[in-house]
C-alpha cells in the first residue's frame, strides 16, 4: 500500500470550521465520540458498512481522534499519477480527523509527528493496489465568533482494480489497515 502525507497550510489550502454546518443547513457535523448512535444519521455510513466500522474505530473512546466529516465514491477517472496501478476503478473516500484533546488541536509538530508516525505504519501494511494520503490542515474549532486556529488531518483511503468491486475490497482492506495504525497510534500517545 501505499502511504504519504502532506502540509497544505497556504491561504487557498482547504480548511475546515469545526463543528460545522454547511451552506444550505442540510448537513452538519454529528459528535459520533460522545454519541456513538449518530452514525445512524450519515448517509455514507449507511450506505457503506466499511465506512461505519472505521468511523466506529476512530471514534472510540480509547482513539486520540474524532472524525470530523466524510464522504465516499466511486470513479473511472483518475489521475496521471494514479497509472501505476494499472486500474481503470478507483473507490475512494476521505475522513477528516480531529485531535479529541483540546491541547493537540492547536500543536502543529504533534500534528505532524502524528502524521509521519501514520505514515510510517502504513507503509509496513501489505502490498496491496490501494493508497493512503494524510494532508495537515487549518482548522478553526469553536465557531465563527470565538474561532481558535488551529489542526486537522483529512485521510484520503482508495483502493484500485479493473472493477468497482474489487477496487471496493481493496479500499476496505485499505480502510483496515488504516484504522489499525490509528488505533495502535491512539495506544502509543495514552
Amino acid at each position: 500500500m501505499d502511504a504519504d502525507f502532506s502540509v497544505e497550510l497556504a491561504q487557498d489550502d482547504p480548511g475546515l470550521d469545526f463543528p460545522w454546518t454547511d451552506p444550505d443547513g442540510k448537513l452538519s457535523y454529528f459528535d459520533l465520540k460522545r454519541h456513538p448512535d449518530l452514525i445512524a444519521k450519515i448517509v455514507e455510513a449507511e450506505n457503506f458498512p466499511e465506512l461505519a466500522a472505521f468511523l466506529r474505530t476512530l471514534n472510540s473512546e480509547r482513539s486520540a481522534v474524532e472524525s470530523a466529516k466524510c464522504d465516499v465514491w466511486a470513479t473511472t477517472e483518475l489521475a496521471a499519477e494514479e497509472d501505476i496501478y494499472c486500474a481503470s476503478h478507483k473507490f475512494a473516500s476521505y475522513v477528516d480527523l480531529v485531535f479529541s484533546s483540546d491541547g493537540h488541536r492547536r500543536s502543529f509538530p504533534i500534528h505532524e509527528d502524528f502524521a509521519r508516525r501514520l505514515t510510517d505504519l502504513l507503509r509496513r501494511a501489505p502490498e496491496i493496489p490501494a493508497s493512503v494520503e494524510t494532508c495537515l490542515r487549518r482548522c478553526f474549532f469553536g465557531g465563527a465568533t470565538e474561532a481558535q486556529e488551529g489542526f486537522y488531518f483529512t485521510v484520503y483511503i482508495n483502493g484500485y482494480a479493473n472493477d468497482e468491486a474489487t477496487a471496493r475490497q481493496n479500499w476496505n482492506m485499505a480502510l483496515t489497515a488504516a484504522a489499525n495504525a490509528l488505533a495502535r497510534l491512539s495506544l502509543q500517545d495514552q
